[in-house]
């Protein structure tokens, strides 16, 4: 095998891939991990929910991650792929850079990219207030003000699971797009509910001090959940034929192994679908 030839490439250097690529390497193959680290929604991330780890930053656990894998023999290259073609049994990808490699496993581990709202702070202010994971962060809020910008049922029950945390929840969105169920919980919920409204801004200089609303309107909270979705990276996937979920056409369908309906093609991660969770991307990783 040449120094263009591996055994497994995988897409993404998220948990997901740095999992995968540890016990693909550890199995005695020969791993390359495609993708810039600085990707992947963990980079900044403050992580308290994992087991064994008390606490720590995103960044750091996807480089120790990458330290890991390598130190068992696996090879990274900080370009992403940018096509890809199956020719027989093996899967030939072309880079950045020009150069052209292939392989005969290939693992989709690319994530997800959250919608944004796309207004001023939102990007300055990540990890020092805004968030796009409830369930990841609600516990640095806990008795502080917070807001939940987003219309559908992920920011709902995003909303009502801040309430254990906090008494002052706000809920920004154009329309309750839910259940009747949901919605009416909402409306019968303590949540300040600003209906019709949008984020026009989010405040603060090194960390969250307020939203202002597109009526003028400023709500003094400190975290700022943003859950408007997301769409995963499937575009190379498609190419090659691989299943995407029925309804949206956003995550790659899997069995229980990982597969994809296409022979030596698997994905690990948010890539196929919520709930988004590092353990669960994690243990996909693993399988």
């Amino acid at each position: 095998m040449n120094s263009n030839e591996f055994d497994v490439i995988i897409l993404g250097t998220g948990p997901a891939g740095l999992q995968a690529a540890i016990h693909a390497v550890r199995s005695k193959a020969s791993v390359l991990v495609l993708g810039k680290q600085h990707k992947s929604s963990l980079y900044r991330a403050h992580i308290e929910n994992y087991c064994c780890l008390s606490k720590i930053d995103g960044e750091t656990l996807l480089q120790d991650g990458r330290k890991q894998a390598e130190h068992f023999g696996a090879t990274f290259l900080d370009e992403d792929a940018v096509e890809i073609k199956q020719q027989d049994s093996w899967f030939q990808l072309k880079v950045e850079s020009g150069k052209e490699i292939q392989c005969r496993t290939l693992i989709f581990a690319l994530g997800v990219s959250r919608n944004k709202l796309n207004v001023r702070g939102e990007k300055e202010l990540l990890g020092r207030g805004v968030s796009y994971c409830v369930d990841c962060d609600a516990n640095f809020y806990r008795d502080e003000p917070v807001a939940v910008a987003g219309s559908e049922s992920a920011a709902l029950t995003g909303a009502l699971t801040l309430l254990f945390y906090t008494k002052e929840v706000h809920l920004v969105c154009s329309n309750l797009e839910a259940t009747e169920a949901l919605a009416k919980q909402i409306r019968e919920s303590p949540i300040h509910l600003h209906e019709g409204r949008k984020v026009k801004q989010i405040l603060g200089e090194s960390a969250v001090e307020g939203l202002l609303l597109d009526d003028g309107t400023t709500l003094n909270v400190k975290g700022v959940f943003i859950e408007l979705g997301a769409k995963g990276a499937i575009e190379l996937a498609g190419t090659l034929g691989v299943a995407m979920d029925p309804e949206s056409f956003k995550y790659i369908v899997t069995n229980k192994k990982q597969e994809t309906n296409v022979p030596g093609v698997y994905a690990a991660g948010d890539i196929t679908g919520p709930p988004w969770q590092m353990a669960i991307a994690v243990g996909q990783g693993c399988v």
